[in-house]
């Protein structure tokens, strides 16, 4: 039986960036991905935005990694020369609920530490993007937007040349743990293997809770239960009017169907908020009608013949529909009593922006 130090169950950007963090001091790795390939799930299928930090409740892990790790990608990224754009966003308000509201965003995004936001008047909005319709808006100058399938290369690159291994087609269907850690068994590209690691990071998104439950070891009181919630995305098939991200007034389900641009000023819409109980990655046309409705509240111009169903992601929430905030899950034996184990729940939102920030704080309880 073949045997690491360090097993990783899921590639996407934060299991990647765990193992490209944890490579250096294990060579010994081993990262392993049911997909074909890494980041095929909600690492491939969101916004791409490296987020400031605004809206979290203080001191929650979502706050602090967030701003943290925002720092650390920007910096990954010009080291590495990581496509990417330091855009800026303009979260806009209409009336004086949505004002309101944006001053309460103001004052969380201080309490996170993230002081540069900027008030921009009607008058100023109008002459920087005149396609916009807001009585007000906050310009935040360090969000961003990142080329996310060149990050995780990079991260992979990053492990293979510390010494490290990544297996695709690789799942796990038992876990036992022993004096010497655990031993893993994987359905592997068509066979059944076993693995000896000392340390098992579950960090497998959408499908942690499925994983965590074949730990024999792992009381179930300590694995939750995670909410799959769909976001759509429909591409604008024209020249962008923005060249800033822009976003309305966050709800209770997300950040709001927003306008978000790639590295290559493509323009897109989304996502939406849909809670479902099977992966199920279909766009609806249907969907275009509210889509063009919620557009149309900060861009009244909108060519609707334009606007396209393009794809959508799935987040691993650990909040249910309407719930309250639920901040990150990262449990260690501290918690759940079973040494060596590390288990990673519900990282939807800010996952991307904080990956970095979330690989030093698991270095941290390794």
């Amino acid at each position: 039986m073949d045997s690491v130090d360090v097993l990783v169950v899921g590639a996407g950007v934060v299991g990647l960036a765990i193992a490209a963090k944890l490579s250096k001091h294990y060579p010994q790795l081993l990262i392993v991905e049911k997909n074909l390939s890494f980041g095929e799930e909600t690492s491939s299928r969101n916004s791409e935005v490296i987020h400031a930090g605004l809206y979290y409740p203080e001191h929650s892990l979502k706050a602090r990694l967030c701003v943290e790790g925002k720092q650390l990608l920007y910096q990954y990224c010009q080291q590495r020369h990581i496509p990417h754009k330091k855009l800026g966003k303009l979260l806009v308000a209409n009336g004086k609920a949505e004002e309101a509201a944006l001053a309460n965003i103001l004052n969380q995004a201080q309490r996170n530490g993230v002081h540069d936001l900027m008030w921009q008047t009607r008058a100023q909005l109008k002459r920087s993007t005149p396609e916009l319709s807001a009585s007000i808006a906050l310009l935040s100058p360090s969000t961003g937007i990142i080329d996310v399938h060149s990050y995780m290369q990079s991260l992979l690159a990053e492990i293979e040349s510390n010494g490290g291994t990544y297996a695709c087609q690789s799942e796990v269907y038992s876990v036992q743990a022993n004096r010497q850690g655990f031993t893993v068994q994987l359905h592997s590209q068509g066979e059944e293997i076993s693995i000896q690691c000392a340390i098992l990071i579950n960090c497998a998104g959408l499908h942690a809770t499925r994983v965590a439950k074949t730990i024999e070891a792992m009381p179930s009181q300590y694995i939750p239960t995670i909410h799959y919630c769909r976001g759509h995305y429909f591409s604008y098939h024209t020249k962008s009017p923005f060249q800033q991200l822009i976003y309305p007034i966050p709800s209770a389900n997300g950040l709001g169907i927003h306008a978000s641009l790639n590295t290559a000023d493509q323009l897109k819409f989304g996502p939406d908020t849909q809670y479902i109980n099977q992966l199920d990655y279909h766009v609806d046309l249907e969907l275009k009608a509210k889509f063009v409705a919620a557009i149309r509240q900060y861009f009244p111009n909108l060519d609707a013949s334009k606007l396209q169903p393009d794809y959508a992601g799935i987040r691993p929430k650990l909040q249910a529909e309407n719930e309250g905030f639920k901040d990150f899950l990262i449990q260690d034996s501290n918690e759940h009593g079973v040494n060596g184990l590390i288990n990673l729940f519900g990282i939807d939102s800010p996952g991307l922006t904080s990956s970095l920030a979330i690989a030093r704080y698991v270095e941290g309880l390794v």
